[in-house]
């Protein structure tokens, strides 16, 4: 049944063909491993998990490498508080209660669990804050960071920019992005991003609108 819904989707939807495509590779080629591979993180690395959700991905990092420090951003209200509960007393994690993104304001999310998302439309929503890039690096200076995880709904395409216009794109020595392919427009917006990234870094892998990775390029 699974396989037929997406048959049908990509039958109607062929825009969307490129996320199918790179998703089959990603299943054939074994795509989380690559993902998943933090065994090179220095002792006392610097972390950012942009969509924490409820910090499975903050506990490999940790497992990984248990010298290190996460900031960890988490807009919808109950999984800041799960993550704050989960690591009450764990000073190597400091739970943000807030979306990252190219401007302050507030942020109408819809609330679908771990898919909540500012651009996909569902029934139930909530408000969050956000916190500029700009006044948050400037309350919280970090000359390194080793590595950054956004997985934030098709936020990606706010807070990249803005990530790229201030600078800071330039402290991240890893950058994991999950973007996001709610509608055919998207596609461009990945491409002009990326172009951007270019600048900075060097796309390691990617399979489109699954996961891809870029790493700082030295010197």
């Amino acid at each position: 049944m699974a396989s037929l819904k997406k048959w049908l989707d990509r039958r109607r939807n062929p825009w969307k063909g490129v996320f199918y495509d790179a998703f089959k590779r990603w299943k054939q080629e074994n795509g989380p491993a690559r993902l998943y591979d933090y065994k090179g993180l220095p002792t006392g690395a610097v972390v950012l998990d942009i969509g924490a959700f409820r910090g499975e991905w903050s506990d490999l990092i940790l497992a990984a490498q248990p010298d290190c420090t996460i900031h960890a951003f988490e807009p919808h209200p109950g999984f800041a508080r799960e993550l704050r509960e989960k690591y009450a007393g764990d000073t190597r994690v400091i739970v943000h209660e807030c979306a990252l993104g190219s401007a302050p304001g507030t942020l109408r999310l819809s609330d679908a669990g771990d898919a909540s998302s500012s651009v996909a439309a569902h029934d139930r929503a909530f408000e969050a804050p956000i916190v500029s890039v700009e006044s948050f690096f400037a309350d919280h200076p970090l000359p390194r960071i080793d590595l950054a995880k956004i997985n934030i709904e098709g936020g990606e395409y706010d807070l990249l920019p803005a990530l790229v216009t201030t600078g800071q794109i330039a402290a991240i020595t890893r950058l994991q992005v999950q973007f996001h392919l709610f509608e055919p427009g998207l596609a461009a917006a990945r491409d002009d991003i990326r172009a951007n990234l270019d600048k900075t870094h060097d796309c390691v892998w990617a399979y489109p609108f699954v996961w891809e990775e870029w790493q700082l390029r030295r010197g």
